[in-house]
């Protein structure tokens, strides 16, 4: 599937629920759910910087790392992880890595980039992971942005 489908939208819009989620709980407004090929949700994972600041606890690497442990190859290649926002390069590194094999999310990096402009807790990476993934030996259908001004509106006052 290239397109946006109604399917795609409805679970992007879970993934800013959770991203919603996260500011609630002291965290960035990043939020991600990994969906199987019949519309199940398996994992979903906020943003985990605080409370020990680690700056690799990107809500993708998390759910990523979770689906390694606890979910087989097949049902990882036909599932989709839905994100708020575009995967930054160590996320897609490690959806990549995961074998997860499809991606829709909703704030392009580029945008992101001019949201949070130079924070020092989040110096935005502009690398769109369309590069990332094309770089390996396997396909990661790619699909975003999509609802990018909702996905933005997450960020509202959180930056500055």
């Amino acid at each position: 599937m290239n397109g946006a489908s109604e399917r795609d939208e409805h679970f992007l819009r879970l993934s800013f629920a959770v991203a919603r989620r996260s500011l609630t709980h002291g965290n960035h407004p990043f939020g991600c759910i990994l969906v199987d090929a019949d519309g199940r949700v398996l994992i979903e994972t906020e943003n985990g910087y605080m409370p020990d600041h680690d700056g690799t606890a990107h809500a993708e690497r998390l759910a990523a790392t979770q689906a390694c442990r606890t979910l087989s190859r097949d049902v990882l290649a036909a599932s989709t992880l839905y994100s708020s926002a575009e995967p930054c390069a160590m996320c897609a590194g490690a959806i990549y890595w995961a074998g997860i094999g499809r991606v829709v999310y909703g704030l392009s990096e580029h945008r992101l980039r001019g949201v949070t402009g130079n924070h020092p807790e989040n110096p935005t990476l502009d690398l769109p992971c369309r590069d990332v993934f094309a770089s390996g030996q396997r396909p990661t259908e790619v699909l975003g942005p999509l609802l990018e001004e909702e996905a933005e509106a997450l960020h509202e006052g959180v930056w500055t």
